[in-house]
């Protein structure tokens, strides 16, 4: 595997399941394998899960690893080519990855998407950029339109808990006082759709995700009936994708909180978030901290997901 950044760059994913329980029974089975080998973590966004998780796989696998925190502590990074750098940004991002490249072995890249311009947003200008110029395998840790590290988590989460082979997965909208990114939910849906689940998805009018992820899930408007008899619910916000509403907030309707009205509509279904959460918005108190909640778990997962993402690629080194 050379670059990971959606679940096509995984290949089986029955084998990548097997290889992250096989990793998850002995974290430092491989701890030899990235002997003198460099991961440099670039981040233009906040992040507390992605940073963390990634670096301690690495280092499970002996590798040396550097953060670069582009808004502490660099210079200011212009993206835009044909720019005339007069202002605040000292350096261009064209000059930066290939001297990051020159420094480490592979790089991860956090990115979200700006809200400014859509197609720059959904061709992933950064994160491309990276992929062009770096010289190096790229790991996404989350871009403008996918957060394939937080799927994997999620799948393994789901694969760890489910009660019957074929479990009726439901992905909700639910309201939050900022516009987000549709990375997550997109990511989600896209992973789901390369199982055999019962994929459901649930949103208001106006809230409907770039078909190409969506895929054959099912879309329903009444978040009751999408809840009825479902064995796993994930949470999640997004700000509207389709035409000129696109990154705008359409609704903040707090009856999409996922509840326990709600949850006693499923099949005593487990609840999933890829945090940070917003109680009482997303998700109440109660149902966030019930005995069917994996928030946690699906937190922990994302050690072995980035594990076995950074193992396959220093594998192909």
């Amino acid at each position: 595997m050379r670059h990971f950044t959606n679940v096509h760059d995984l290949g089986d994913l029955q084998s990548a399941l097997k290889e992250a329980f096989e990793i998850k029974a002995d974290k430092y089975k491989y701890s030899e394998l990235g002997k003198n080998k460099t991961l440099i973590m670039v981040f233009f966004n906040s992040s507390l899960r992605t940073r963390l998780s990634t670096q301690k796989a690495a280092m499970n696998l002996g590798m040396n690893v550097m953060v670069l925190d582009v808004n502490a502590g660099a210079w200011k990074l212009e993206t835009e080519r044909g720019v005339i750098m007069d202002s605040d940004k000292t350096e261009h991002l064209l000059e930066a990855i290939p001297v990051m490249g020159n420094y480490c072995d592979i790089i991860g890249v956090r990115s979200f998407a700006r809200f400014e311009n859509k197609e720059d947003d959904y061709n992933e200008k950064i994160l491309n950029q990276f992929i062009q110029y770096s010289n190096r395998p790229v790991v996404s840790m989350e871009a403008a339109t996918r957060h394939p590290l937080q799927s994997f988590a999620d799948l393994i989460t789901i694969e760890e808990f489910k009660k019957k082979k074929r479990p009726k997965v439901v992905m909700t909208w639910a309201p939050h006082p900022k516009a987000l990114p549709q990375a997550v939910p997109n990511s989600f849906a896209e992973w789901m759709n390369q199982t055999d689940y019962e994929f459901v998805i649930t949103h208001p009018e106006g809230y409907e995700l770039d078909p190409k992820f969506t895929g054959n899930a099912r879309i329903e408007y009444d978040q009751d009936k999408a809840f009825e008899g479902a064995d796993f619910i994930y949470a999640k916000n997004w700000a509207a994708y389709s035409g000129n509403n696109y990154g705008k907030i359409l609704s903040k309707d707090l009856s999409w909180t996922v509840d326990t009205r709600k949850m006693e509509l499923t099949d005593n279904a487990y609840f999933m978030h890829c945090l940070p959460v917003r109680r009482n918005m997303i998700v109440t108190d109660d149902v966030i901290e019930s005995e069917q909640s994996l928030v946690i778990q699906e937190a922990a997962n994302r050690e072995i997901s980035a594990q076995v993402v950074l193992k396959k690629i220093i594998e192909s080194l």
